[in-house]
């Protein structure tokens, strides 16, 4: 279950995904399979961190988000 409020999380959810599997190398559905159904990123940390991480640059969002996901063992 989405746990997004608004356009602007909305808009910062899609952004974080594009964003990371640019990134990546990856396409972007598969980014979001990652964050959603083989860990609860989007919605444990992306989405109730929006207030701090949209204050910060693209880099900064895309290399943090890349480090919980292999903290979490989605990524290598």
């Amino acid at each position: 279950m989405m746990n997004i409020k608004d356009s602007k999380e909305l808009e910062f959810a899609v952004f974080c995904i594009e964003n990371v599997a640019i990134s990546l190398g990856m396409n972007a559905q598969y980014v979001y399979k990652l964050m959603t159904e083989e860990s609860d990123i989007l919605n444990s940390y992306i989405v109730p961190g929006y207030e701090m991480l949209h204050t910060q640059g693209k880099e900064y969002i895309v290399n943090d988000i890349i480090g919980i996901m292999r903290e979490r063992g989605v990524l290598e």
